[in-house]
């Protein structure tokens, strides 16, 4: 199935002890080109996050975003800076000697001191993390490249009717094609009778130039070749893989027929044609571009 490389997926899980929510967007890029952000004490999530998402994906820049909001404080643990406590409680005991007072150093003398306490995050199993971020994030990403196949089945309809469109394009030329040497043998007539007069033209001469005039604007193999090209689209389009630069190559070779055809056209209908299919190539490049 044809997917576009610009999609959008979202997953959110609340529960009594946290919110987890998930998004990741995509624009169109040559090549894979994946970024993860995620709050600081689950960065080492990051690299599973970015491998989940890249077997799942071959193009486009993509950026995935965790967000973790925790309810409960059972993952956080307080602990006591004691070197710091213990300076506090030296430069106490330094001002009772010095300005002689009487109180004691108390508990809540130093508790006062709030710097001495420090808030840290548990540690946390890993791999139970990873367990409960991935069933977050794999609904995510089944959203997201839904998303992506719907919108690559929008670009291939719009691609087959850009191809259909260039195909009768391409009929006319054929049609038109052998009628420019009828016309040019019979403008070539006109003029040597209008030279000779009641002299007779040399026959063997006339069928010569007309011979090479044939050769010279023939695109016989260019409309053969162009037609399998477009065979070929449409195989392409049936796939279920990436096909992004598999029709990007195709339409180079449309493309490069299509000039060959306009070099040899001595006919301005046939070019006129030949404008109008190249405005349609140019379509085809727009919206392949979008293509995974």
């Amino acid at each position: 199935m044809i997917k576009s490389m610009t999609g959008y997926g979202r997953f959110e899980h609340v529960d009594e002890n946290r919110k987890i929510v998930i998004d990741l967007r995509s624009v169109n890029h040559r090549y894979s080109d994946i970024s993860v952000k995620v709050p600081r004490a689950y960065g080492y999530l990051e690299d599973k996050i970015k491998e989940y998402v890249a077997s799942q994906i071959s193009r486009g820049k993509v950026e995935v975003f965790l967000y973790i909001e925790n309810y409960t404080s059972n993952d956080k643990v307080v602990t006591v800076d004691h070197v710091l406590a213990q300076n506090y409680y030296n430069v106490l005991k330094e001002l009772k000697e010095t300005y002689t007072l009487r109180n004691d150093i108390s508990l809540s003398d130093l508790s006062r001191f709030t710097d001495i306490f420090v808030t840290r995050q548990q540690d946390e199993d890993k791999d139970k993390a990873w367990e409960m971020v991935l069933s977050c994030l794999a609904p995510a990403v089944e959203d997201f490249v839904a998303m992506r196949e719907r919108e690559g089945e929008r670009l291939k309809q719009n691609l087959l009717e850009r191809a259909d469109a260039i195909k009768a394009l391409v009929a006319k030329i054929s049609q038109r094609s052998p009628e420019i040497v009828k016309e040019y043998e019979e403008r070539l007539r006109a003029r040597i009778n209008e030279l000779l007069g009641n002299f007779s033209a040399d026959e063997g001469r006339i069928l010569t130039e007309v011979g090479v005039m044939a050769d010279k604007v023939c695109i016989d193999e260019e409309l053969v070749r162009l037609n399998s090209h477009f065979v070929e689209l449409e195989k392409i389009l049936a796939m279920n893989e990436p096909v992004g630069r598999k029709l990007d190559f195709l339409v180079q070779e449309i493309n490069r027929e299509t000039n060959t055809i306009g070099s040899k056209a001595n006919d301005f209908g046939l070019s006129m044609y030949v404008v109008e299919i190249k405005s349609e190539i140019e379509k085809l490049r727009e919206q392949i571009q979008n293509i995974e």
